[in-house]
């Protein structure tokens, strides 16, 4: 399969279910886009990023442009061939020293994806390390049988319900740690978590949600954006571009959406970021 990726590093994704680290920016660019998040607190809130769930790349053309990025597609496009949509972008920060953390869990459980190809490509805007919580990953989970989650809503657990996937073997865990504009892959069906921030440094980065165009949504019709290739399949609706930062157009879009996933689990586990 053409892309990026060497026989070596598709055949670990498809035995381990990840892979880390690949470069995609550099620290300047990471820099000003950390500079460009910032910006938007107070504008879209006094937290931004806790706005910028499921669809983060609609509120600016800089989010657009990482998720295009072409060394992150190539990547991509190893895995799961050319043809490409984006299902979503999150923004994830932790603040220095948050007690925030989020359980072991599988993005398959409530992402509502038919079949389950979707692979996420999560880009660091500053360092991503054990001692500000880090992504971890649970080798070859995405082969096992379905874990079972228990809905905890413990009010430190940055998933909406808590989910919680009891038992895991810690020793077994992988740290997927980065270096900012540094980005990580892994399956849909990977279970993984991270850990709170004692540190005095913040951990921000943004996950990007790629699924082949053949994926249909088993929650209804939603929208995606086409990144490279062609959608041949029209399962999905098409995703607004921005043409300035916080497009006032793609902000009443991304309005509609929250009311739109207001009865669902997709909404109530976006709300309160994933990883």
């Amino acid at each position: 399969m053409p892309g990026s990726l060497t026989d070596e590093q598709v055949e670990h994704f498809r035995r381990e279910g990840w892979l880390c680290p690949f470069d995609a920016i550099g620290p300047d660019e990471a820099a000003a886009n950390l500079a460009a998040l910032d910006s938007y607190d107070g504008r879209l809130g006094p937290d931004a990023t806790l706005r910028l769930k499921i669809k983060a790349q609609v509120v600016a053309p800089w989010m657009t442009a990482l998720a295009r990025n072409p060394r992150i597609l190539d990547a991509v496009e190893s895995l799961i061939g050319p043809d490409i949509l984006l299902f979503g972008t999150s923004v994830f920060a932790k603040k220095a020293r948050d007690v925030r953390f989020v359980s072991w869990h599988q993005d398959s459980a409530y992402y509502g994806l038919d079949p389950h190809e979707e692979v996420t490509a999560w880009v660091a805007l500053t360092p991503s390390t054990v001692a500000n919580g880090c992504l971890r990953v649970l080798p070859r989970s995405h082969r096992m049988a379905d874990f079972r989650h228990e809905e905890t809503y413990d009010p430190e657990n940055l998933l909406a319900r808590g989910q919680t996937i009891r038992d895991i073997d810690e020793s077994q865990a992988v740290d997927m740690e980065l270096q900012a504009g540094q980005f990580s892959l892994h399956h849909e069906r990977t279970a993984h978590c991270s850990a709170p921030n004692p540190s005095d440094q913040r951990r921000v980065g943004v996950a990007f949600f790629y699924m082949p165009a053949h994926t249909r949504s088993t929650l209804g019709r939603r929208g995606a954006l086409l990144v490279r290739g062609e959608d041949r399949h029209g399962h999905w609706d098409r995703d607004p571009e921005p043409r300035m930062d916080l497009d006032p157009v793609c902000l009443d879009y991304l309005d509609r959406m929250w009311a739109g996933y207001r009865d669902t689990g997709v909404k109530q586990a976006a709300e309160k970021g994933l990883v």
